[in-house]
């Protein structure tokens, strides 16, 4: 029934020459794991809308596949999107972005599953301009967070994905230690977003990925 009122969603959608709302479909990976975890987000348009539309363009264009989550707290925070992350030294990881940053949208709060933009330190940027990539998932409410950063948008689903990863060990800089990898990011109308994996599909994907798994995401993040 729920893919028989989603086909309709998108059909009368297309006939009234409506655009259905779209959200961001996150999957990632844990060290060797053959399986893949999703957590979903819808955005805040109203608040935020330049910041959206600069997620959804990096998106299209596949920026954050292979970058990894490069800040993690139990239970907190998880901070990802930095291009640099994909280098395995992590020598300069948590530096990088795109070359731009974004005007602030400081509006809504940092609820719990709230989705903001990383930024730098406000005594060298005043003006608390957003990194043009990096972004950071609330995995409580942060009011503390509240005025200082730009809120863009909120999960879905996933955040008991989330919370299991954040939980796992970390270096002195707080970067896992067992890579954390974004797959892909796809924007895709609501209508259209999976339903939420079950406990058991994602215990299924903790199994280590064979031969041809690992040369296959090998190509994959060459190509």
């Amino acid at each position: 029934m729920k893919k028989v009122i989603a086909g309709l969603l998108v059909l009368i959608s297309g006939a009234t020459g409506v655009w259905a709302e779209e959200v961001a479909l996150l999957e990632f990976r844990v060290g060797q794991e053959s399986g893949k975890r999703r957590v979903a987000l819808e955005f805040l348009e109203g608040d935020a809308p330049g910041h959206v539309e600069n997620f959804k363009k990096l998106a299209r264009r596949g920026f954050y596949r292979g970058t990894t989550i490069h800040r993690s707290f139990p239970h907190q925070l998880m901070q990802m999107g930095d291009p640099l992350s994909r280098d395995p030294s992590r020598g300069t990881v948590g530096t990088g972005g795109p070359t731009f940053t974004i005007p602030p949208e400081i509006r809504a709060r940092h609820e719990k599953g709230a989705v903001a933009a990383g930024r730098l330190p406000d005594k060298i940027n005043p003006t608390r301009r957003s990194n043009g990539s990096q972004f950071f998932i609330c995995l409580d409410a942060m009011p503390s967070y509240d005025g200082q950063y730009t809120v863009f948008g909120r999960v879905i689903y996933g955040m008991g994905v989330l919370d299991t990863m954040s939980q796992l060990p970390v270096d002195s800089n707080d970067n896992p230690v067992q890579k954390i990898e974004i797959c892909s990011v796809r924007i895709l109308d609501r209508a259209r977003l999976p339903e939420e994996q079950t406990d058991a599909e994602i215990e299924a994907g903790r199994k280590p990925l064979r031969w041809w798994q690992r040369l296959g995401s090998i190509l994959d993040g060459i190509f």
